[in-house]
């Protein structure tokens, strides 16, 4: 299903009218002054799109976060540009921790509304839809 021009509130929150995937949606820009966090209860809907994503609050704002360990340093490193191309593409960008050598932290929410909106939860479909078998421990949980 292609996206629609049409624009509408969901949950609190304003979202293309696109097919029910959130990894085949794009992300709008984050410039619209309408633009509001969404609520705690909406994101609640949303976090179970998004296996293995954890909603965290930081201060009063909404964050997601989900978590790898990769093989080497250098496979974090690949991770990280792989991440980096999807963002780059959907014009949200992420924070990226790498801790120790082979830990792999993201932490996703929109920044120019202190909170979180549709398109964090698009990128992180998007992330979780990456190849990245081959950078991650046998035994990693995410």
């Amino acid at each position: 299903m292609g996206v629609s021009s049409c624009r509408k509130s969901v949950c609190g929150f304003r979202a293309l009218c696109t097919a029910k995937d959130l990894s085949i949606k794009k992300c709008v820009p984050c410039n619209s002054k309408d633009l509001q966090p969404m609520t705690e209860q909406a994101a609640s809907d949303l976090i179970t799109k998004v296996d293995g994503w954890n909603l965290v609050s930081e201060g009063d704002a909404l964050r997601l976060k989900k978590s790898w360990k990769v093989k080497t340093f250098t496979k974090g490193l690949e991770l990280f540009k792989l991440i980096a191309d999807v963002a780059e593409a959907e014009g949200h960008h992420p924070d990226l921790h790498l801790v120790g050598w082979n830990n792999v932290t993201v932490e996703i929410w929109t920044h120019a509304v202190g909170g979180l909106t549709e398109n964090d939860f698009i990128l992180a479909a998007k992330i979780n839809a990456l190849n990245m078998q081959h950078l991650l421990r046998r035994n990693a949980t995410n």
